[in-house]
């Protein structure tokens, strides 16, 4: 989709458009870092709990951590797949097991240090596991649910009880950030999602995802517990021009490739077709067409289908035969269209193949929560199996409210699939951006009233995690959601040092961290299509900027140059941090914007120097050092975007607004 007004006419194209949200205007500071590695679990401030993201739906404290060393055992039984059993092991070594042994159930392994028993909650030894450090948990668990309990004491264990293979997996993924160097957290956790779908659709216009890309955004999801991957783009043209003709064997031995990846991982690897622009929707041929193209995808593994119809007109056929089919060309004619061909998919593809989950849709109307001739068609005729996606109450809304999703659910006649373009930069009023702000502006509640959440990211696949990680976290346990807590986890995601298998560590280097929380604010400001800011620019930034001209107004300038004067270090400091600490492929995305921000650093500290010449009354210094601060901040104007990275192309831009407006200023403060 792309960022175009929104439709209020019959006459209108189909509505083309991003998914935005607002934040308030002062959002907290940034969070603490994380507690330096070695010596204790991670904890939340004040609650003596570990920091686990998603956060947990429930985890209490069960006693003492577990201490690893050398062997340990773990138990698992058939529901347990392989990539869990490999996690499994991966986790504990890295813990600090000199040995790791799996087995099916049986005789236990002696001379064992720990034992870790994985598999159905309802297993004996699994429900004896709980039942002695009483955590009342459900049996089954809920779908991808799971339970998990640490103790320690004269016979420490860990149990990990799940009612389907996806939920042992993230019961795992949980056990990941509960270790430490040598420890596990001592915790009892009764966890699952509040939405059924959890994930991304890769639909944007411009430079693609590479290969390599697509397969390490579907190990993060893993990671962070999100299910679907919707794959869409729009720079393959055997998904929507072509769309009629078979994957050449190349292409389609990385979609496959792609397909085995996101299975790995407990992804839903969802197909889409995107046929609107040339379909004649009553020709048989072309329904054929369509079928044989995801029966392909069937063969090859695919169990998860979506037909969009988005960013098309309804104002024209395709073909005569659909004018003597649907009357001449109107919103009502193509909501009746559109309806009998996917009513076919439903019926004839979908629901004859073992397996497949209900089809899913982008509609050519996908926003706000009038109704029309259109969505009128839609509603009455759509076979109610099939799901559709909303973007909210606008093309860019600035909230998405639980009262706007429940009138939703009345315009479509179902619980609608939320589309969600916030992180994507697409659109001509992101010129020049990288989205790296929280995820805001999403009611808690709203699990209720959609069957999930699904963003839209960057060209620049590695930067999107930032926002990613958090949609994860709110899909998963909208009601526990902080938006800041999320956010610092995600520098905190990035600042772990992977593995030679590419997991993240156990542990974060706090000051990577620190110094990708000092980027991520510059990288705050997200913009409406009129350009103007749903996510406000640098808040904490401008914050102490505020600050200091209080201070600076009221007369204490030293106070003022010497407040400033750290958080401009840091500032000027964090590329390099991040460059020397953050994963390669983040470093490559955010290079631009890294570039430009030394340069922004330097001329804040050179600007702090002439403040504070003039505050000594050295006014020859001061002159010198503003002047150094202007040069500097025309080198960081002149940094551009990257072509064939990024779309739209042009200047980078660094907490303008804020930075730029107080670099400019400075030199008339008297």
């Amino acid at each position: 989709m792309i960022v175009r007004r929104a439709r209020r006419s019959a006459a209108v194209v189909a509505l083309l458009g991003v998914v935005l949200v607002g934040c308030s205007n002062t959002p907290p500071a940034p969070a603490p870092p994380a507690p330096p590695s070695g010596t204790e679990s991670p904890s939340l401030p004040g609650s003596g709990l570990p920091r686990v993201t998603p956060q947990p739906q429930q985890m209490t404290r069960l006693g003492d951590d577990v201490h690893v060393h050398g062997k340990v055992e773990v138990v698992v039984d058939p529901l347990v797949d392989q990539q869990t059993r490999d996690l499994a092991v991966q986790v504990l070594r890295m813990a600090g097991a000199g040995d790791v042994v799996v087995r099916e159930p049986g005789p236990p392994t002696v001379d064992v240090s720990m034992r870790v028993r994985i598999g159905d909650r309802v297993s004996p030894t699994v429900v004896k596991g709980l039942q002695d450090v009483h955590l009342d948990a459900p049996a089954p668990m809920p779908p991808e649910g799971y339970a998990l309990a640490a103790h320690a004491g004269g016979d420490p264990a860990v149990f990990i009880g799940a009612s389907d293979a996806a939920g042992a997996y993230y019961g795992v993924q949980t056990l990941r950030q509960l270790a430490s160097p040598g420890r596990i957290a001592g915790v009892g956790i009764v966890d699952h999602p509040s939405m059924p779908l959890r994930g991304t659709i890769e639909g944007f216009y411009g430079p693609p995802w590479t290969h390599q890309d697509r397969m390490d955004q579907l190990a993060f999801y893993g990671d962070v517990k999100m299910n679907t991957y919707i794959y869409a783009p729009k720079d393959d043209p055997y998904h929507r021009e072509r769309w009629r003709e078979p994957y050449p064997p190349d292409k389609l031995a990385q979609v496959q490739e792609l397909i085995r990846q996101a299975g790995a991982h407990h992804v839903k690897f969802t197909f889409a077709l995107s046929p609107g622009n040339s379909i004649c929707y009553s020709n048989p041929a072309d329904f054929q067409a369509l079928e044989a193209k995801l029966q392909a995808m069937y063969d090859s593994g695919v169990r998860d289908f979506s037909v969009p119809l988005d960013d098309i007109s309804y104002t024209r056929w395709n073909c005569d035969q659909d004018q003597a089919a649907y009357g001449a060309p109107s919103e009502g004619a193509a909501g009746r269209a559109q309806a009998d061909l996917l009513n076919r998919v439903q019926r004839e593809f979908v629901a004859t193949h073992p397996g497949v989950s209900p089809l899913l849709t982008v509609s050519t109307e996908y926003s706000d929560v009038d109704d029309s001739a259109y969505k009128s068609a839609i509603r009455s005729a759509l076979d109610p199996q099939v799901q559709v996606m909303w973007t909210g109450d606008g093309v860019i809304p600035k909230q998405i409210t639980v009262s706007d999703a429940q009138q939703a659910q009345k315009v479509w006649g179902r619980k609608p699939v939320l589309w969600d373009n916030y992180p994507v930069n697409d659109f001509d009023k992101s010129v020049g951006r990288i989205l790296l702000g929280p995820y805001e502006k999403r009611e808690r509640g709203l699990s209720e009233q959609v069957g999930g959440d699904v963003v839209n990211p960057m060209n620049q696949a590695a930067a999107s995690k930032v926002v990613e990680l958090g949609a994860a976290d709110f899909a998963w346990n909208d009601e526990g959601f902080d938006p800041q807590r999320a956010w610092r986890a995600a520098a905190d995601y990035l600042a772990g040092q992977r593995s030679a298998g590419g997991r993240p560590a156990l542990t974060a280097d706090p000051q990577t961290a620190d110094a990708l929380m000092v980027f991520f604010d510059l990288e705050h400001m997200a913009p409406l299509a009129s350009g103007r800011p749903w996510l406000p620019p640098a808040p904490e930034l401008a914050r102490r900027l505020d600050d200091f001209r209080t201070a600076w107004q009221r007369g204490d300038r030293a106070g003022a140059v010497r407040d400033l004067r750290g958080y401009a270090e840091a500032v000027r400091s964090a590329p390099d941090r991040i460059r020397a600490g953050a994963p390669a492929d983040f470093v490559s995305d955010a290079g631009p914007w890294l570039d430009a921000t030394s340069l922004w650093g330097g001329a804040l500290v050179a600007t702090v120097d002439g403040l504070q010449a003039r505050a000594d009354g050295a006014e020859a210094k001061a002159s010198d050092r503003f002047a150094e601060a202007g040069r500097l901040a025309a080198q960081a104007g002149q940094i551009r975007t990257v072509p064939g990275r990024s779309r739209p192309q042009g200047p980078v831009k660094v907490a303008d607004g804020v930075l730029d407006v107080f670099v400019q200023q400075a030199p008339t403060m008297r």
